[in-house]
């Protein structure tokens, strides 16, 4: 635990809530739900085009569920949730099997009560990985808060730390991987990193029965239309 606490300090990660309160955190979770914009990528758009995503992030991901696999022996519920329509975002998810994406969600809390009652989960079995304002009404109810630092938001950190909406804020942007840190953070508090990684590069027999598992999941597309969610399937 220190080791992992030192790399991330030094790395320029903030502990807002102790890594030994984290840890306990991260026993509770059954679901990794993510913002899209500002958290796998900087944000920036170009008109009539969304916005990128990378594979070091994309693995991190796959890396974490396996650790939550190892852990548990069961696949945890995974969901984007974005503002704003990115087809790299349903690309993303259902390629690397997400449960679910939300696009065209302002008011994500929305998409947040919609998962729980499908999976049968609590907001305070989810671990919410975020990086602006839009997210706050999920941040203020879910168990385990990760912020994505950006530099310029030196007065939205400072209220996420002040009103307590944030566990750990990365060291890293979303330009710059700060998926993977997050994923590897939480998967070192799991305890079952070099296990993980040793399995995934051996691809070994446990692996290949999560990823049969996670083959398995269809990913489920929803958005927002005149205050009620819809399926994709309705635009």
């Amino acid at each position: 635990m220190q080791d992992i606490i030192r790399k991330f300090s030094e790395l320029g990660g903030s502990f807002i809530t102790s890594p030994e309160d984290l840890r306990k955190k991260i026993d509770g979770i059954k679901a990794f739900i993510f913002d899209w914009d500002g958290v796998f990528n900087n944000g920036q758009k170009i008109a009539g085009s969304g916005s990128p995503f990378s594979e070091v992030d994309s693995m991190g991901t796959n890396l974490l569920r396996f650790s939550h696999y190892l852990k548990t022996g069961q696949l945890p519920i995974c969901a984007i949730i974005s503002g704003e329509k990115n087809d790299s975002a349903i690309s993303l998810s259902e390629r690397e099997c997400f449960h679910y994406s939300f696009f065209k969600t302002p008011h994500k809390i929305e998409a947040l009560e919609f998962i729980c009652k499908k999976q049968n989960i609590t907001p305070s079995e989810v671990a919410y990985v975020f990086d602006d304002v839009l997210d706050l009404s999920i941040a203020k109810v879910c168990g385990l808060r990760i912020l994505v630092r950006h530099k310029s938001n030196v007065l939205f950190e400072n209220y996420c730390q002040k009103h307590r909406l944030a566990d750990y804020i990365t060291a890293s942007d979303g330009n710059h991987y700060a998926v993977r840190e997050t994923c590897e953070l939480l998967m070192g508090l799991n305890g079952n990193f070099d296990e993980c990684i040793s399995q995934r590069g051996d691809y070994s027999k446990t692996y290949n029965d999560y990823l049969l598992l996670r083959r398995a999941i269809k990913t489920e597309l929803y958005s927002v239309k005149d205050g009620a969610i819809q399926s994709l399937s309705l635009f």
